[in-house]
């Protein structure tokens, strides 16, 4: 396998390991984790990690989305707070 290949996979699965607790973030459902119940089999790090394996770069850029939404819905907040 070419070494570029090889480092984008491992970045990947260091992506997956990295951001499993909080893998929440990176999608487009709730921003908060879900609370106890029964867990499905897509729900598991190790499914994390193959879905971050080659996809990583688009979970980056998902997540970055949702800090900036994040960041400025608190900032809305504390503005109408003030008021």
């Amino acid at each position: 396998m070419n070494p570029l290949i090889v480092s984008f996979l491992v970045v990947g699965a260091l992506f997956g390991l990295a951001t499993y607790s909080n893998r929440h973030l990176f999608s487009e459902g709730s921003t908060t984790r879900a609370q106890g119940g029964e867990r499905g089999p897509m729900d598991g790090r190790t499914m994390w990690i193959a879905v971050s394996l080659f996809l990583w770069p688009i979970l980056m850029f998902t997540g970055f989305y949702s800090m900036v939404y994040r960041t400025r819905a608190r900032a809305r907040a504390a503005r109408g707070a003030r008021r």
